[in-house]
């Protein structure tokens, strides 16, 4: 992974990297980017335990453009990007962090689309983001899981996440606690 300087306090900084894995590439999300990911995303099941529905390509323009806009608290960091996978020149998924207390704690999420799932991209997105988070700074990593979905605990457990005894919307804390 090629994540180059900086901390994550240091507002888009983080968030405005592309980050090189062994098979992806996380490409800084741009509203250009939402017609291709209409397609990725799609797929209704791709919301069982998130609810919602697959958004139109204007409604993700729409959403896309907020998101790349970045948050609107100084004190928060909004990074997102999207997984390209190198060897189809196809965008596959998301990934996103939340990155708060002045770099130190970030919270994680990835969705990678039905047709790519089962092929480690998630898992591997995910350490890549982690590892970068974990370079600028963050020393608390956070994902929130909900209780029956396998995968997305086995992604977190992959990214060296762990569950803890909490439960946030009937999803369960995950954490990484990195000393130094």
């Amino acid at each position: 992974m090629s994540a180059g300087e900086g901390s994550a306090g240091e507002g888009s900084g983080v968030a405005a990297r592309t980050v090189r894995t062994s098979r992806l590439d996380l490409v800084p999300l741009a509203v250009a980017h939402a017609e291709e990911m209409a397609g990725v995303l799609a797929d209704p099941a791709l919301h069982a335990f998130i609810g919602g529905a697959p958004l139109s390509p204007p409604e993700l323009r729409s959403r896309y453009g907020r998101l790349a806009a970045g948050s609107p608290d100084p004190a928060t960091v909004w990074g997102n990007w999207v997984v390209r996978l190198r060897a189809e020149d196809r965008l596959t998924g998301t990934v996103q962090a939340t990155v708060t207390e002045d770099g130190r704690v970030a919270e994680v999420a990835w969705v990678v689309g039905t047709e790519w799932q089962g092929r480690g991209i998630a898992r591997e997105a995910a350490e890549g983001l982690v590892a970068l988070l974990v370079e600028n700074g963050a020393r608390t990593i956070v994902a929130h899981v909900h209780p029956d979905h396998a995968a997305s605990a086995a992604v977190a457990a992959a990214a060296g996440l762990a569950p803890t005894d909490r439960t946030v919307d009937g999803e369960v804390r995950w954490e990484r606690r990195v000393s130094g």
